[in-house]
């Protein structure tokens, strides 16, 4: 099938573009450069993203920074430690595809304005927890009400933007999950420390009941937004024009549907790829302030402020590369198979750097690599983040991107665990970090030959 990033060969096939004609391409050199001010609006809804996926990986990773005094309080072992900071992943993973379904079949909006409640509960619940299981219960709530949300921020990137802008607008909403390690972290240590553990669920509560409001407010699709006066018809153009998938285009049986996404190789080879990065983020998310605690002799505090450090640089080569280079190179006429995946590949190389950490116990030499590994896997997951909507069949991005979401999951559910007790085992994280470098090397096999090119998927009909 012919694909709108590949000059030569655009036929004007694609479905659900509404116009009969092919999107231009983004690889063209020829189309002007000089273009008319269309307005923002399209940014807004990436900025309202980034707020909620803030948000989201504050309530995600309050309970690393509050594992210390929690696993005093009710008499943790490393082991069991890592079973509570996996609870989240066992609901989240399984909530993933049916999450994906249910995107696609009554969209974004509806499903947020629910879920977002739900998950603001589930922090207040584990604030008021009186033992071991009521977190257990209140995280696997958590994980139930935040299943939603990648998925639906990558369907929304897929409605509200033109292809050659989705290296910026994933990284403006996948940056909050950076950033909620640089800004959530020393926010939630400070928290624990003056507030103590359950001080920390009450505050990212709150925080996601104002995002709840918010978000019920603002967020529109862009023919309701077109339709209230909130966009504008040269905007909507723009979007339309430049690739964006169609909003009205909803799969008739989502569980065919879902069936057919399984069937197709390219959608593994990014599933898996993203998995292997996805475990050593997640050893990252849930381990990094314990080793900072126990292995190089941190207080809570001063944990919270050396976690954010890693994250920090990760957020501003974020914007740097798969944000801002990316989306200029396609523009300026690059293919956009050869410079995605360039970044993609490049990613999972650095990351293997992660490795570095078991070799030493001085507290720079930790972090350098620790910052190392965690740029490279953020590179590579930025640029993976955008492709669900760039390779998904028209009204199957829900779908694909919770498979990759449902597998990437499974691996970040290994994490912790596997991660406690080899420290249990052990007695070192130096295992753990070893494990997360080989890991990673598997994940560049998958991106380079499993996945292939960066095409749109054929729909079912035309397959």
């Amino acid at each position: 099938m012919s694909t709108p990033q590949e000059p030569p060969s655009s036929t004007g096939t694609e479905p659900g573009t509404g116009t009969g004609a092919t999107a231009p391409s983004v690889d063209a050199g020829a189309r002007p450069t000089a273009r008319p001010r269309v307005g923002n609006a399209r940014w807004g809804i990436a900025v309202l993203l980034f707020f909620g996926v803030l948000i989201n990986y504050f309530d995600r990773t309050n309970i690393s920074v509050a594992a210390g005094p929690m696993g005093k309080e009710f008499g943790l072992t490393p082991g069991e430690l890592g079973l509570v900071l996996s609870s989240f992943l066992w609901s989240y993973t399984l909530a993933q595809i049916p999450a994906g379904l249910l995107l696609d079949k009554i969209g974004m909006k509806s499903v947020l304005r629910v879920t977002t409640w739900v998950w603001a509960a589930a922090c207040f619940l584990t604030a008021m927890a009186s033992g071991t299981g009521l977190v257990l219960a209140s995280r696997i709530l958590l994980g139930l009400g935040e299943a939603a949300v990648f998925p639906g921020a990558m369907k929304v990137t897929g409605y509200w933007f033109p292809r050659a802008e989705r290296g910026l607008s994933t990284a403006v909403f996948d940056s909050g999950q950076r950033l909620s390690n640089v800004i959530g972290t020393p926010l939630v240590a400070l928290a624990v420390v003056y507030l103590g553990w359950r001080g920390a669920f009450w505050t990212t509560g709150i925080l996601s009941v104002v995002f709840a409001v918010v978000f019920w407010i603002r967020y529109r699709n862009p023919k309701e937004a077109l339709r209230s006066g909130r966009l504008s018809a040269d905007e909507y153009d723009h979007i339309r024009s430049g690739g964006a998938q169609d909003e009205d285009v909803v799969q008739p049986n989502p569980l065919a549907n879902l069936g057919y996404v399984l069937r197709r190789r390219k959608v593994w080879g990014l599933s898996l790829g993203l998995a292997c990065a996805g475990y050593t983020t997640w050893l990252l998310l849930t381990w990094l302030p314990g080793y900072l605690q126990t292995a190089l002799h941190m207080s809570v505090l001063k944990s919270g402020f050396y976690t954010a450090i890693p994250w920090l640089v990760a957020v501003v080569v974020e914007f740097l590369i798969p944000g801002w280079l990316v989306d200029h190179l396609i523009k300026r006429g690059r293919r956009e198979t050869v410079v995605r995946k360039t970044v993609l590949i490049a990613g999972m190389v650095i990351a293997l750097g992660i490795a570095g950490a078991a070799f030493t116990t001085s507290v720079p030499v930790a972090l350098f690599w620790i910052t190392v590994g965690t740029v490279g896997i953020t590179l590579a997951y930025c640029v993976s983040n955008s492709l669900p909507a760039l390779i998904a069949p028209e009204g199957s991005v829900g779908a694909v991107a919770s498979v990759m979401n449902f597998v990437n999951t499974m691996f970040g559910l290994a994490a912790p665990i596997v991660t406690g007790f080899l420290v249990q085992a052990t007695g070192s994280f130096a295992p753990a970090f070893l494990v997360a470098g080989v890991i990673m090397a598997a994940g560049i096999f998958f991106y380079t030959v499993v996945l292939g090119p960066i095409e749109q998927i054929p729909a079912p009909t035309h397959a």
